[in-house]
């Protein structure tokens, strides 16, 4: 595959990214030489970016909306307090089987141009996954909320997998004592991966491989945020999204929210949801280059400036093309007219309309949609579906 006449990131020449199966094989300036690939796309006033890379969901827990209509001091009293006030509204939500749920919340990252998500909780069945969904790492929920946790953190059978474990949710001293805790009794100096740590101090992420910052989860459940500005000298941090009980489907408002907070540049900011991930997590991605897995993502662009700045004001629609594993997952209708040319089964692609905007995306999202409703009749979606394509797309 050849994607042609592309803008990347803090360069001022187009280029043309060459691919040949899962891998990029090359980048080139100037103008597309002739090629005997069958499968060539040009663009126009478009941007190549690396396949974002989600480092916290709950991929099973996406069909809620956001719980909660208060500020609370710490994730256990949030936590007290939805399924008191919301009790119906779980039980509803979980009739739903998880696998269903599951298969929605891989299509949450993946519309809105996610190419790597790592799932954080038992492990799912997700069958044909779209999207590189990460289980490999020992999960934990939380001191408060995880039964023999001390046990299973000390358990020598995982010594060679990293943490990962909610802290530092709070902004009470039992949310700052509950990180001390967790350093205390990680007797076997495992490698931890902290979510959240609005209460850590720079002295306490020093024990932490990595924090995963999820600010609008943050904002929405405690009005307050980590201290990233000083964390990030003390520790590595890389950017995650949560689940749609405490935040937006989209990422890129997430992103946007984080930028308001001033805590890290712009290009500080594209790290955490590309490059830095993808070393955190041991992945050949992360970075437009030759060798490095196919996970590009094409955007529109809205002016001629290539600086990360401009990136964030992106959202789901105005997503050209995303590719995973060399495969195309995604395409804007505008690439409809080329790719029914070219060798590309339009058949695996459904239609979806994200705000006003046609997209056509691998898998039956018309049908995951259609059973999940038939559990939840009412339930909010953000994308309107459509039927397969058919032979009048060819007209």
């Amino acid at each position: 595959m050849l994607l042609n006449h592309l803008s990347i990131v803090h360069s001022e020449q187009p280029v043309n990214i060459a691919i040949y199966g899962e891998k990029i094989m090359g980048i080139g300036t100037g103008q597309a030489q002739p090629s005997s690939d069958p499968l060539q796309i040009g663009f126009t006033d478009a941007i190549a970016i690396p396949g974002l890379i989600n480092s916290h969901d709950h991929l099973d827990f996406n069909c809620f909306s956001v719980l909660g209509n208060r500020k609370y001091d710490h994730y256990v009293e949030w936590g007290k307090h939805i399924h008191e006030a919301h009790k119906e509204n779980i039980r509803e939500i979980l009739r739903i089987p998880k696998k269903l749920r599951s298969a929605w919340g891989m299509y949450k990252n993946l519309l809105a141009g996610v190419t790597t998500v790592v799932n954080h909780g038992s492990r799912l069945d997700i069958e044909n996954p779209l999207i590189d969904i990460l289980q490999e790492t020992q999960n934990l929920h939380s001191v408060e909320y995880e039964k023999n946790w001390k046990l299973k953190l000390n358990n020598p059978m995982h010594l060679r997998k990293d943490c990962v474990i909610h802290t530092g949710e709070g902004t009470s001293k039992r949310s700052a004592d509950e990180i001390d805790e967790l350093i205390k009794y990680n007797l076997l100096r495992r490698n931890l991966i902290g979510v959240h740590g609005v209460s850590m101090n720079p002295e306490q992420a020093k024990h932490f491989k990595a924090l995963v910052w999820c600010p609008e989860s943050n904002k929405i459940l405690l009005d307050r945020h980590a201290r990233i500005r000083d964390l990030k000298t003390s520790t590595t941090i890389v950017f995650g999204s949560d689940s749609t009980l405490t935040g937006s489907w989209n990422i890129w408002k997430h992103l946007r929210l984080a930028r308001t907070l001033q805590q890290v540049t712009d290009d500080e900011l594209f790290g955490m949801i590309t490059e830095t991930p993808a070393r955190l997590w041991n992945l050949n991605k992360g970075k437009l280059q030759p060798k490095q897995d196919a996970d590009i993502v094409v955007l529109k662009m809205k002016n001629k400036s290539c600086g990360t700045s401009e990136l964030f004001s992106a959202n789901p629609e105005d997503i050209l093309l995303i590719v995973h594993k060399g495969q195309i997952r995604l395409f804007d209708k505008s690439l409809l007219s080329r790719l029914r040319d070219l060798p590309v089964n339009l058949f695996r692609y459904n239609q979806v309309n994200i705000n006003g905007n046609t997209k056509f995306v691998e898998g039956d999202l018309p049908g995951l949609i259609g059973e999940i409703r038939k559990y939840q009749p009412n339930m909010h979606f953000p994308v309107e579906v459509f039927a397969t394509i058919n032979e009048s797309h060819y007209d």
